[in-house]
């Protein structure tokens, strides 16, 4: 009997790599300890990379950049396993030029690291959130149809449920926590993607973002917006060891979260 395969998958959005390597980032990736891990808003371009940030022991380094507007978005994406193919993007410009989205490919299953839009900017930026989800699913429902498993990960940027954030009633008008916003995630789940936290730990109230003002990380007022959604067959196959929320790692407004697979 062949041996199972232990992969531990890490995601982050660490609001900024230059800021974030300023505060203890080396000791947090050494402590996260992850196979593939994904980081979201990193605010750079190609040309402000550093050696530190292209190279880590041991891991295939990614990255996607925001073209036209500097300091703003962009992902990262580290994998010990060697991936078998690397996208930036979808291959529509519209959502490619703000650099949210890495795609590995894996023999097991495929990867991707996503940035997912903002929608409180206004209505404008709203709908480009909607059809962000809109065209990003259709991508990864195409390659679901030629059998491909799916991990998603990344900042979300919504609260699916009221569980999933401290205040839900006073945010209901705010994007992050909007119906139509909140559909979007109940559409996922009918389209049988799996919240490998939620599906794992039904009644845990834990949240992995927390706004900067009002002491909210220490009062613990906050909102789970990072996940890590997988294709219902790698439920069905067993894959899902475990999940977890790292509240005790700090450097960004957010904390990582991560899921365990055995494959």
């Amino acid at each position: 009997m062949t041996a199972k395969q232990h992969i531990k998958l890490v995601s982050w959005n660490i609001n900024g790599y230059r800021a974030v390597l300023k505060k203890d980032f080396s000791a947090s990736m050494d402590k996260l300890d992850a196979d593939i891990i994904g980081l979201q808003e990193t605010k750079i371009q190609e040309d402000q990379l550093t050696d530190a940030m292209k190279t880590r022991d041991g891991y295939t380094a990614a990255f996607s950049f925001s073209i036209e507007k500097k300091g703003y978005s962009g992902v990262a994406a580290y994998s010990r396993l060697m991936p078998k193919s690397v996208k930036s993007g979808i291959g529509i410009s519209r959502f490619d030029d703000e650099g949210r989205i890495i795609e590995m490919e894996f023999d097991a299953f495929t990867f991707f690291n996503v940035y997912f839009p903002n929608g409180q900017m206004g209505e404008d930026r709203l709908q480009y959130k909607l059809d962000f989800y809109e065209a990003f699913f259709n991508h990864t429902e195409n390659l679901r149809k030629q059998g491909k498993s799916i991990v998603i990960t990344g900042d979300f940027n919504t609260a699916h449920n009221e569980i999933d954030l401290k205040n839900p009633g006073p945010n209901s008008t705010r994007s992050g926590f909007l119906p139509v916003e909140r559909k979007w995630l109940d559409r996922i789940v009918e389209m049988g993607y799996v919240d490998t936290f939620r599906h794992l730990y039904p009644d845990a109230v834990k949240y992995s973002w927390w706004s900067y003002r009002f002491n909210a990380r220490q009062n613990n007022a906050g909102w789970r917006i990072d996940y890590f959604f997988v294709s219902a067959d790698m439920v069905e196959k067993g894959w899902i060891k475990d999940a977890f929320i790292d509240n005790t790692i700090f450097g960004s407004d957010h904390c990582p979260v991560g899921l365990i697979l055995e494959i």
